[in-house]
């Protein structure tokens, strides 16, 4: 009879085991789907320019957040695709080359209302159409977003940082509520991150007693330059020290590097070749933005956001002078010893080397 009770007892203690941690088991999962819930609860509740930081992430990823980035150059500057193909896959992310465009090329039936080519000059017309080839493509393509970058560009190592922090000022900026994959957001047309300089809108004559428009602020980022080597048209010494804005655009100069979203490029494929040209390329998309950010009712109401000062600049390579631009031809034959990019504390195209070894990366300043 013992013989027989004892493992009784011990199934009985086996199942009783069992049941425990069964309940145990219960007991967590309903804990953690109650947090869970508790958590989606305060993210719906909190600050709605400030969703979680996953909806940031995909800016730092290997095209940086948009759809493609493309790059425009001329095929036979093969030596500013090598380093800018380089440079990018040093920094984690992929770039598509697109042919530029001679402007002798171009037919007369071609261009656009309004200009004159003669005044406008081959090198700008050529520029003008080598963009519009490109956005043309996202419109024929439906991307959602593209980033065009020119040939030189040249970013900070630190450059996915940045943007995790600018596209959580972008969705602060303009927000919407169209479905939207980008971290970026869907409320802007026009997102300027490469110039040469920048004004805030309410500075322009036409918005003069207007309320001042919304800006995100970033605070002791140690990636902008200290006061005494920013360049720009703010002026800086007004504000606190490592201070970069993400802000409406009020009339960015050069195009260095610029994303569209796909309603954007229909606007500007529309605004600078369809309908008219105003003239040079860069300084029709700064009246594009300009005409947004004056409210003009009649207008396409652009909506266009600026970096301040910029995360992309033009890179003054080391060796022969005349070879910065291929739109402006300077006549100097001065040979250069060293590279140099302005408004860029970490050059991405001076620190190639540091990357390749693993070094320490230098600072420009």
């Amino acid at each position: 009879m013992g013989n027989v009770s004892r493992p009784m007892r011990q199934s009985h203690r086996q199942l009783y085991l069992g049941l425990l941690a069964c309940l145990i088991l219960l007991a967590f999962l309903i804990a953690f789907w109650s947090s869970a819930s508790t958590d989606r609860t305060n993210a719906d509740q909190a600050i709605k320019y400030r969703p979680t930081h996953s909806i940031y992430e995909p800016a730092a990823n290997d095209t940086l957040g948009f759809s493609n980035i493309f790059v425009v150059g001329l095929p036979e500057r093969t030596d500013k695709r090598d380093a800018l193909a380089l440079t990018s896959a040093l920094t984690g992310f992929h770039v598509e080359f697109v042919d530029g465009v001679k402007g002798e090329s171009i037919s007369d039936k071609a261009v656009p209302s309004g200009v004159d080519r003669h005044a406008l000059m081959e090198t700008n017309l050529g520029s003008w159409r080598g963009h519009m080839n490109v956005i043309r493509r996202i419109v024929e393509e439906n991307l959602e977003s593209a980033l065009i970058m020119e040939d030189d560009m040249d970013w900070d190592v630190r450059l996915k940082k940045q943007l995790i922090q600018i596209a959580e000022g972008a969705l602060y900026v303009m927000p919407s509520n169209e479905p939207s994959s980008s971290p970026y957001g869907a409320g802007w047309d026009v997102l300027w991150l490469g110039h040469c300089g920048e004004i805030f809108p309410e500075t322009l004559p036409e918005n003069e007693g207007k309320p001042e428009y919304p800006k995100y602020t970033l605070h002791n980022d140690k990636t902008v330059p200290p006061l005494n080597k920013i360049t720009g048209l703010v002026d800086f010494a007004k504000y606190p020290e490592f201070t970069r804005w993400v802000h409406v655009s009020g009339g960015p100069i050069c195009s260095f590097a610029y994303a569209l979203s796909q309603r954007g490029a229909r606007k500007v494929l529309f605004d600078l070749s369809v309908d008219h040209l105003g003239g040079p390329f860069d300084n029709a998309l700064a009246g594009f933005c300009r005409d947004g950010a004056s409210g003009n009712q009649d207008g396409l109401q652009a909506k266009c956001l600026s970096v301040t000062p910029p995360v992309f600049f033009h890179h003054r390579a080391k060796g022969r002078v005349d070879g910065d631009s291929d739109i402006h031809n300077s006549g100097n034959a001065d040979v250069r010893e060293k590279g140099t990019t302005e408004n860029i504390v970490w050059s991405a195209r001076n620190n190639i080397k540091n990357m390749l070894r693993g070094s320490v990366m230098e600072s420009q300043f």
